[in-house]
Parts: C-alpha cells; structure tokens; sequence
C-alpha cells in the first residue's frame, strides 16, 4: 500500500484532534459546548449576524430559504464565513445550524454518529420553515454536510421539505482517506475504537455500516435537485469522483472544468473559494444561470 505524505500530512492532524477532542471531559469544555458557543465567540456572532436571522423573510425572486450544513470538523459559523453573506448580499434568507456535537467537545462538530446528525438536521429545517413560512428550503452543504443530508432526505421524510441539495466536495460514497482507511483496517480494533470515540468519522469510511445503508437506497429521491461541486485535489473524499451521484436531476460538476487553475482542496473549496460560491448561486437559481468562471473569483 503507498500513501503519499503531502494528504497524510494533512490529515493526521486533524485526526488526532478530533481523538483529543473526544477526550475531553472538563466541566469547562461542556458548557462551551453549548448552542451560544463558536470559535471567536464576538467575532463570530458579530460576522454571523448577517445570516441566522428568524425574522427575514423569503422574496419572490428566492423563495425557499437556504441552510447551510457544514462539514466534520466544523461549525456553524467557521465553515460559512465567505459563502453565507455572499448569498445574503444576493438576497437570500441563509441559516446555518451546529450538529453532530459530542459530550464535552467545543467548537468541532459534525463527529456524531450520522443518522443522528440528519435527525438534528430535520428538526432545524422544520424550525427555519416555521419561522420564514417556507414549504420548502434549498441545502447546500461541504463535505459531511453535502452527504448527510441523503440520510434525511432518504430515511426521515425530508424530500417533502426540501427543492435542492447541493453538495461541495461531498463523501457520498466513503472515502479511503488518501489510504489511511486501509491503514485503519490493518490495526486490529482500530476502526471500532475510533467509532466509539467520534462516530462521524467512521461513518464516512469506506465499508462502514452507515454507507452499506445509503448503498441499498438510489442515490436520489424524486423530486429533490441535486448538486455537487468535487475538486480534483481532494485529499479527504478520495477518490473524489465518490462524492458523484446518480440518478434523475442530477448535475456533477468538476471545478477544475469551470476554472483549470483552481487548486483549491477539500478545506478551500467549501470555505473560501468564491468560484464555487457562484456554482452554488447557480444550482439554487438555475432559471437565471450564468457562466462559471475563473473570473467569477472577482465578479461572480
């Protein structure tokens, strides 16, 4: 087996954080786990206050609300830094929600166990519907957040709620992990211990329980559109053609097709980069598309 060092080195580290992390027991750490807490905490509830706003009501030109759903690791605010005003200055109501939390751990979500995770996301749905009066709501989600969404959509009644999901650089199918999941399958007890510690991982790799339960459904439930953004220099869903779908009203986009010289990865492509952020605009609102281009860096 040949693992090259440049994922590895990327990777370990945040597996080693997230093991730490679920290590965690003090009484500190469980109260900063709570719904007020976030990286920065001013900082992040002042840059936040343009979006999660339960007063702003859906206009005629974009009719459903949009949640965002962030990836492992992540949160409600970090992930969405650049995408969510960039679609509240475009005129969108846009929500975002924290799930997947564990006992004890602040600040990095998205570790719990999957199905779980889409159950907290169809009651924060159903709380964005009640309060902007909206049958339905577009998702557009990264990583775990573009894949965790088929669990509601499939198992818990979200199709009825729910017009588009688009998904950015989404673990549709497992990943390998740039080899690591192979690594992880040669140290005996090694894939049921990290599943006991932070569930969300594990769930993601490949073989596990969780995906044997999406392979028995399609990929797609009809009804829902569905997107999804992949770059070719992920170094998480490996291989990156894994996050693909398929089925009826299905669009897979390779971002390097939009803009060659676009090397975002797994982390840049669902935080930063403001090409995608145009891709998004244009899977919410296809009827008034325009070209995706390197340009749209600036313009878009």
């Amino acid at each position: 087996m040949k693992l090259s060092w440049r994922p590895l080195r990327t990777l370990l580290p945040a597996l080693a954080l997230a093991l730490s992390a679920a290590a965690l027991t003090a009484p500190e750490a469980a109260a900063a786990s709570s719904d007020d807490a976030r990286p920065a905490a001013a900082a992040g509830k002042s840059v936040s206050s343009g979006w999660n706003d339960y007063s702003c009501k859906p206009s005629a030109a974009h009719p459903r609300p949009v949640v965002l759903v962030h990836g492992t690791l992540g949160n409600s605010v970090d992930n969405w830094l650049v995408l969510a005003p960039y679609l509240k200055n475009r005129g969108y109501c846009v929500f975002s929600l924290d799930y997947g939390k564990l006992p004890g751990v602040p600040l990095f979500y998205g570790l719990g166990p999957i199905a779980k995770s889409a159950e907290e996301l169809s009651a924060y749905v159903d709380k964005v519907r009640d309060a902007t009066g909206a049958d339905k709501v577009d998702l557009v989600g990264h990583s775990q957040g573009g894949a965790m969404p088929r669990y509601y959509l499939n198992f818990l009644g979200g199709k009825d709620k729910v017009n588009s999901l688009t998904g950015i650089a989404p673990n549709n199918h497992g990943t390998t992990l740039s080899g690591l999941v192979t690594l992880m399958d040669k140290v005996p007890g090694a894939r049921s211990a990290l599943g006991g510690l932070t569930p969300g991982l594990t769930d993601q790799a490949i073989g596990s329980d969780y995906l044997k339960k999406m392979a028995s459904v399609p990929d797609t439930v009809p009804g829902v559109r569905y997107t999804v953004i992949a770059t070719k220099y992920d170094e998480v869903v490996t291989p990156y053609t894994s996050g693909y779908l398929t089925g009826p009203d299905v669009r897979n986009v390779l971002l390097q097709n939009l803009c060659a010289v676009d090397f975002s990865e797994h982390i840049a492509i669902g935080t930063v980069d403001r090409v995608v952020a145009h891709e998004v605009t244009n899977a919410l609102d296809p009827a008034n598309a325009t070209p995706t281009t390197c340009a749209s860096a600036v313009t878009g």
